[in-house]
């Protein structure tokens, strides 16, 4: 779909001021941030600068206005999209009908190599295949893997738990497709951020629970794990960093149920009673990130279960970085050193 010419403008804008000399970005940008023993990047002030200036927000007005919003949003700060990557269209079948996905597929990427199947982010409410685009063809050419895309139901129209068998029938269908899908089914991820790590981290847990194929490795990308209780992040990062706590809220609101408990291992993966046997983990998280401190506590709990674990924070980012890839430097480095970690994971699986 082309790019309306007044977004493409907007985007060269916003693109443009983060080439500008170190001093003017930092005139632009305001004092530099320091929380928590932790200095917020140039790039992530820089661009939260430009979200206040333009009013824009991760939630605005209904889901509808939100959703609309994310999608025009997206063109601003992902940059061109990342090539050689070939794509197919996917129907994935469950039993409350077929979900649609994209395969992403690296151009020169033998067969039966590892395939990821990647859970957008948004909240269970906003997102979608084509708001993660840039993020999973980045991952895909420089993790060197198939990434399987999928659209998962969204809430409010499909609350908790529809999300969480999306997800489980979308990896049973790549283990069980992995020849026409061109991966090798003993080195299939799941993987995702914020609500898609959720998603990830659930998925995997239920897998094993079932005791059928397994992921080889889960890709957990500033996971939300726990809705029972407010972590201290959720107080230092309440405001003005992207994620807010009233977005959080509005989630949830969408999201789940009244009446639904809360600890429900679907729901809030730390809570599940067992974490041993789960496959080994890359939970990544971002110092100014509300989410940050219950991502941190679902690796700590996969290490203490004797699950192989690697935990990433990058104390100078924000919530959505993996989305910022064509704006600055700093946001694609992190995304780099994660598609590495996701290469590496899968060579010894």
């Amino acid at each position: 779909m082309a790019i309306p010419l007044p977004v493409r403008a907007q985007a060269a804008a916003s693109q443009l001021a983060f080439w500008l000399p170190t001093p003017v970005k930092r005139a632009l940008a305001g004092r530099p941030v320091r929380i928590d023993g932790q200095d917020l990047a140039l790039d992530a002030q820089l661009l939260l600068r430009l979200q206040k200036l333009s009013g824009a927000e991760l939630v605005q007005g209904s889901v509808e206005q939100s959703r609309a919003l994310l999608d025009v949003g997206r063109h601003l700060v992902s940059g061109k999209p990342i090539e050689p990557v070939s794509v197919r269209e996917i129907a994935v079948p469950t039993p409350d009908g077929d979900l649609p996905a994209t395969l992403y597929t690296p151009v020169g990427l033998p067969e039966k190599s590892p395939l990821l199947v990647f859970f957008h982010g948004g909240g269970w409410v906003i997102g979608t295949r084509e708001s993660h685009d840039n993020a999973v063809r980045f991952l895909a050419k420089h993790a060197g893997v198939r990434v399987l895309s999928i659209e998962y139901r969204l809430a409010p129209e499909f609350p908790f738990p529809s999300a969480t068998e999306d997800a489980l029938a979308a990896f049973e269908y790549a283990v069980a497709k992995a020849s026409d899908l061109g991966a090798d089914p003993a080195r299939i991820a799941v993987g995702g951020d914020s609500a898609g790590g959720n998603l990830a981290a659930v998925t995997a847990q239920q897998a094993v629970q079932r005791g059928g194929p397994a992921p080889a490795f889960q890709l957990l990308i500033y996971p939300a794990t726990d809705f029972s209780r407010r972590y201290r992040s959720q107080d230092l990062f309440a405001e003005d960093l992207f994620l807010t706590d009233v977005h959080m809220k509005w989630f949830e609101g969408h999201y789940v149920p009244s009446g639904t408990d809360l600890t429900d291992p679907r729901l809030s993966p730390l809570h599940a009673d067992d974490l041993s046997g789960l496959p080994p983990a890359l939970v990544v998280t971002a110092g100014f990130d509300p989410l940050r401190d219950e991502g941190e506590a679902y690796a700590e709990k996969l290490r203490s279960a004797g699950v192989e674990v690697a935990l990433r924070r990058h104390e100078d980012l924000i919530h959505g970085f993996i989305n910022f890839t064509g704006v600055g430097t700093r946001f694609r480095e992190a995304l780099a050193e994660t598609a590495g970690a996701l290469r590496q994971g899968l060579s010894f699986a």
